[in-house]
């Protein structure tokens, strides 16, 4: 993790400053004895130390550590800083100013419990930028194998706390009864009191300040972690199993996004092992109805790619936006090739024909639409509308249906003709026009062109007419490529 500046220490270092130099004052008549430059100075040049150690030795030692153990080693890293500078100051005041060994007690116990609420919310933050260090560079932490429970960290600041805030309070209770006691004190007990209470209200708001801003900063940690797991989720449930959930820290959290992303990635395995199951399915079933056409497998190919085509165009319009996401487009794709499977079922002597065929000799090949689509029927059984076949349905049954009702098997008119035929319509027609069969010349891409726009409104859907104009030199490109 690269080094970076952050002003959040030198403002939490510079509240403490003053509430260490308030609170001193406050419990320990030796500190209230000096005069504000003798009790701010010291404590100005320690921290102005500290804070230079602390910037020097985070940048260089702790930010080389491994990713794991970098939010661990700051807390300890601070809280060590001061309690050193408590020690020091400590021995500063004993030294030079000669107090008792229990007045340097009391300040040294200010540094371990401002240093400690300090400490927890500067280790917080390092949290927050190194989460924000994996999330920009897509890394994550190593899954824990072992991490210390949240529910014993809870109990641990929460018992370091309260025994910080009551130490806190007996010092300046016990400071304070001193000073009532004191036989010299003038002052009235009205005005005592209103002096202490003041005194406590400050030390308490102050403590309750350090709390809070804890309390608030891992909420905004845990929300950051609630935040990357509900969007990879959302993801995950849309179909899109490419996003991954942040590792940031050693803790439940941390296994909890673990365990996330294993599920994740096992769910894609599996999605990747039903479309290869899928696409096997398909192209099966479509290599038995080519080994009994004399279509070319090349029409297959060149079919499917003219309905991909279409679709992805279409899937910009207003119109088809909703219906054409990126999977239906790609069932659309796989179960174009399906689209003849009914002339399985139709005899040999018509369906093989070197020739034009009679009327009565259509009327029975027209059949190959109606058993296509209930031979799928049958295979889905009571999956129809779940299945990925579903698609290879409408294919079969309805590509020969006409937008002013006029096609075949069941006269369907306008949009009651399911989108996936109406595409399969135009890419067919099309490539049956520019192909050579036994009873017709090949047309040219132009003349074939005329005819699909003269079928505009009749007999292909006019948006999807428009849609092929668009596309016309995609459609030349995809039957060059792909030629008998």
């Amino acid at each position: 993790m690269p080094p970076y500046i952050s002003y959040r220490p030198l403002v939490l270092y510079t509240l403490t400053l003053i509430f260490i130099g308030f609170y001193g004052a406050r419990v320990c008549p030796f500190i209230d004895s000096l005069s504000v430059s003798q009790i701010i100075n010291p404590l100005l040049v320690i921290f102005l130390i500290q804070l230079a150690v602390r910037h020097s030795g985070f940048n260089r030692f702790i930010l080389r550590q491994k990713l794991e153990r970098q939010v661990n080693l700051g807390f300890y890293w601070d809280y060590f800083l001061f309690l050193f500078a408590g020690l020091s100051l400590t021995i500063f005041n004993m030294a030079y100013h000669d107090f008792p060994f229990g007045s340097g007690l009391k300040v040294f116990v200010s540094f371990a419990s401002l240093g400690f609420f300090v400490s927890v919310e500067l280790a917080l933050d390092h949290e927050r930028r190194l989460v924000d260090h994996l999330s920009t560079n897509n890394i994550s932490l190593q899954a824990p194998n072992t991490y210390f429970p949240l529910v014993g960290k809870f109990s641990i600041f929460a018992s370091v706390a309260v025994l910080f805030i009551v130490g806190s309070f007996f010092l300046l209770v016990n400071k304070d009864l001193d000073w009532l006691l004191d036989p010299e004190n003038q002052i009235s007990l009205v005005d005592g009191k209103q002096s202490i209470l003041k005194e406590f209200f400050y030390v308490g708001f102050a403590l309750l300040g350090f709390v809070l801003a804890i309390i608030f900063s891992y909420a905004k940690n845990l929300r950051i972690f609630f935040n990357h797991e509900k969007e990879v989720l959302k993801f995950a449930v849309s179909g899109d199993l490419s996003r991954r959930v942040i590792v940031g820290t050693h803790d439940e959290f941390g296994e909890i996004a673990h365990q996330t992303n294993e599920m994740i990635q096992a769910l894609k395995l599996r999605n990747e092992e039903l479309q290869y199951t899928q696409n096997v399915t398909i192209m099966t079933l479509a290599s038995v109805a080519e080994t009994r056409d004399n279509e070319t497998g090349a029409h297959i190919v060149r079919t499917q790619n003219y309905v991909r085509v279409l679709a992805e165009y279409l899937r910009e319009q207003a119109d088809f936006s909703q219906e054409l996401t990126e999977d239906v487009v790609n069932l659309l794709y796989l179960s174009a090739p399906l689209h003849d499977i009914g002339k399985v079922g139709i005899p040999d002597a018509i369906l093989l024909k070197p020739g034009k065929l009679t009327p009565e000799e259509f009327e029975i090949m027209k059949q190959h639409a109606q058993l296509g689509g209930d031979a799928i029927t049958r295979a889905l059984g009571d999956k129809a509308e779940t299945s990925f076949l579903r698609y290879a349905r409408e294919i079969a049954s309805s590509h020969h249906e006409k937008w002013d009702g006029s096609g075949y098997p069941l006269g369907l008119m306008g949009d009651d003709i399911p989108l996936s035929g109406r595409l399969m319509a135009v890419a067919d027609v099309y490539d049956a026009l520019i192909s050579k069969r036994v009873y017709k010349k090949a047309f040219t891409h132009q003349d074939a062109a005329e005819i699909i726009r003269e079928g505009r409104g009749k007999h292909f859907d006019p948006r999807i007419v428009d849609a092929f104009d668009a596309l016309e030199n995609e459609f030349m490109k995809i039957a060059s490529e792909f030629a008998d």
